[in-house]
């Protein structure tokens, strides 16, 4: 169990149809700037993805991928390193829960952004050591739910209980006052290290936390699908739509293909290309 007296959140269903996305302006920040995962251990998990997972890129932290470390690690101390823009809400609670029911100590470190269903997994850190430059940030459950009016007023309430959970979790780790957390979260709150240690979100603000910026491989295009997504997410469209969008884009034939999506899969230029032509739109 953790160490400290954290709730474990239970009884949240994901509603039928329901839809994840990470916060478009995170998700544009984060893409641009990958850090490299650096050094490991064997007590060392890394979370430098989106939260959930994501088949287009093949990435995403899962819940089960948590659990395994966690298995393997056994009843040990852990380090949890965390450069996520969020995504999956849902995914996010599961994989706190497995953290906060790890037996021994859960040390947090925000790397980059622990933002939306990432800052969710922080709060199960025993301790949260903030890097310069790095944010985490705070906002009421967001997705998308397709249906009727009848669907609409259910989705309401569904959400309504879905923030009441998190601002539980964000409440019993700050121990700041829950009117005051309400409010970070409907303003969609931004802290920096200070202000988040001021507010109880982190302990302390450590400057020997650095990552390296990656250096994408020319030979592959996770890179450039993310930047692509951020494009797009930029311009307001749903997360699903992009999928769908960008599946029917790069699933020609051979043949079919443009030279820079043949064989290799799409070159960085090609991808920069088109997102320069999204922004310009």
């Amino acid at each position: 169990m953790s160490l400290r007296k954290l709730p474990k959140i239970e009884g949240i269903t994901r509603p039928q149809n329901f839809q994840w996305d990470a916060p478009s302006d995170v998700l544009a920040k984060w893409a641009e700037r990958p850090l490299a995962a650096g050094e490991e251990s064997d007590t060392t998990i890394t979370m430098f993805d989106v939260i959930g997972e994501d088949w287009w890129t093949g990435g995403g932290v899962t819940a089960k991928r948590i659990s395994g470390a966690l298995r393997s690690i056994g009843n040990k101390d852990v380090t949890v390193k965390i450069n996520s823009p969020g995504g999956d809400m849902f995914e996010g609670i599961a994989i706190y829960n497995l953290l906060r029911d790890h037996p021994a100590k859960v040390t947090i470190e925000v790397m980059g952004w622990a933002a939306s269903a990432a800052s969710i997994i922080a709060m199960a850190g025993d301790e949260i050591r903030m890097g310069l430059g790095t944010f985490m940030m705070v906002h009421n459950a967001w997705g998308v739910v397709i249906g009727n009016r009848h669907d609409m007023r259910d989705a309401a309430e569904l959400f309504d209980g879905f923030d009441s959970a998190i601002t539980d979790i964000y409440e019993a780790r700050t121990g700041i006052e829950r009117e005051e957390i309400v409010s970070l979260m409907d303003a969609e709150t931004f802290m920096g290290p200070s202000d988040a240690v001021a507010r109880g979100f982190a302990d302390s603000v450590d400057d020997g936390l650095k990552a390296e910026d990656e250096k994408p491989d020319a030979t592959t295009s996770a890179h450039g699908k993310r930047r692509l997504d951020a494009a797009l997410a930029a311009t307001g469209m749903p997360r699903s739509e992009r999928r769908r969008l960008m599946g029917e884009a790069f699933r020609g034939t051979h043949d079919a293909a443009p030279p820079a999506m043949q064989d290799a899969g799409l070159s960085p230029a090609a991808i920069a290309q088109l997102i320069e032509t999204i922004r310009t739109i």
